[in-house]
This record gives C-alpha cells, structure tokens and sequence, in this order.
C-alpha cells in the first residue's frame, strides 16, 4: 500500500504541479523515444492484455503472427510486458534479423518486462509512451485486451481518422471478441452521425493472420508515397522502407524464376 500511494504521488506532482523539473522529466521521455527508435526501419506494434498466459489462445496467435512478420523482415514493437506483449516478442525473437522492441512502463502490477526483447525502453508517463509506439509503425495489430488495449486502440484510430498518420493499417485480431465492439460503433456513433462510413473501413477485423501479413507487406508502397508526398525522401526512414521494398521485390521475382 505504501508504495501504491508513492507512486500515486510521484505522478501527480509531476502532472499537476508546474515544477519546471517535471516538465525537463517529460521531455527526457520524448527524447528517449526520438533517439534510440529514429533509425528503425519497418516495423509493426502489436497491442494486447497483459493478463492472457501462454495457454491463451490469443498469446499463441501473437506470438505466430509476430513470427511470420519478423520472418519477412518487419521489427516487432510492443509495450514490453508479459501476455499478449510477451508473446509478440517471443515470436519476433524466432528471426535474429529484426529487433523485438519493448516499451516498458512503471507500474505497480502487471507491468514486468518480458525477456524476449532486443531493445528494450522505459518510460514514466503514458502518453510519452504511447507517442513512440504509434510514431515509428507502419501497422498497428489490436488483440483482445483491456482498457489499456481499448486506449490504444481508440488512440490509433484517431490518428488515422484526423489525418495525424497517413498509410497506416490498424488491424483489429479476434472476430468473436471485438464484434460487438464494432457493432456498438456502427449501430451508435455512426447511426446517430457521429463518425463517417468512411471512418469504420479504418479497421479490419479478421482473424486470418496471413490475411494481415500480406495486407502489411502490400501497404509498403502506400507508406513510400505518403513520405514522398510530404516531402521526406531524404530521411533515413525513408530510404530503409524503399530498400526494404526493393529487397522485398527482388526475392519475390528470384522465387518466380
């Protein structure tokens, strides 16, 4: 109890005071993030609970999904814990290619870092956290989860549906699970006129995880023409998802040879 209530302390000083130290604290979290993910090339972040154990059907699912995308080259980044996380990196660690990227965060419980990580990242505050697991993705994969999950989920679909990321795929794992979720928001937020159409075909909901794998890997070329458009074909990320693409090409022709 003693160190829940520190630790309940510790933030709120830091959040709600207008101690210039907090805020050099905040900006060390961005800085972090900027310096040590900048020069990533490809890669996919992959949500989900941190309470689904290796028996989960779910925690098999992000482990084989993650694994087919690190054997086609893609990074794998997650928020580090145990779970679905733990899983994620555990497949990405099958290829010694690609980094397996963990985003870890204090917290009381549930937040251990899992050993299956080749970078791994501690944050103090969420949202800095969370800036850095969507800025440097090309793809966000939804497995089922908590309200940490849903937060996150809801974060990237308001990137994407205010134009604040352009190209990206926000994949959504777990028919059963998530069904009634986007049934709730097509029979209330868009029904009653408070998002588009357009705004529901941001997520695709499937659990055919060869289905993702390709969509990703086809979504390269929208990836390179966003940058392109935005004027950022001299940056390092830039020339890693075109040199990515090419090597991607040419494997593909020598197999059809």
């Amino acid at each position: 109890m003693k160190n829940s209530t520190e630790t309940t302390k510790k933030y709120v000083r830091d959040i709600k005071s207008a101690d210039m130290w907090s805020v050099f604290k905040i900006l060390a979290d961005f800085i972090k993030g900027f310096d040590e993910l900048g020069d990533l090339g490809p890669t996919i972040t992959i949500f989900g609970s941190a309470r689904a154990d290796e028996k989960n059907h779910y925690y098999k699912e992000a482990q084989k999904l993650a694994s087919m995308l690190a054997n086609r080259g893609f990074n794998i980044m997650t928020g580090g814990g145990p779970g679905v996380m733990e899983a994620a990196n555990r497949g990405a660690r099958e290829s010694s290619d690609i980094e397996s990227i963990g985003l870890n965060i204090d917290l009381l419980s549930e937040q251990k870092p899992n050993k299956y990580t080749t970078k791994e990242l501690r944050f103090d505050y969420f949202f800095s956290r969370k800036v850095m697991l969507v800025k440097y993705s090309m793809a966000y994969v939804i497995f089922p989860g908590g309200y940490g999950t849903l937060d996150e989920l809801f974060e990237a679909l308001t990137l994407v549906q205010t134009r604040k990321v352009a190209g990206v795929k926000i994949f959504v794992i777990g028919v059963n699970f998530y069904k009634p979720l986007l049934e709730f928001l097509e029979n209330k937020l868009y029904v009653n006129g408070m998002i588009t159409l357009e705004d529901l075909k941001f997520i695709r909901l499937t659990d055919d995880l060869g289905c993702v794998v390709q969509e990703i890997e086809n979504s390269l070329i929208q990836q390179l023409q966003v940058l392109e458009e935005a004027g950022l074909k001299d940056t390092k990320y830039y020339d890693s998802l075109s040199e990515f693409n090419k090597e991607r090409l040419q494997s593909s022709n020598e197999y059809n040879i």
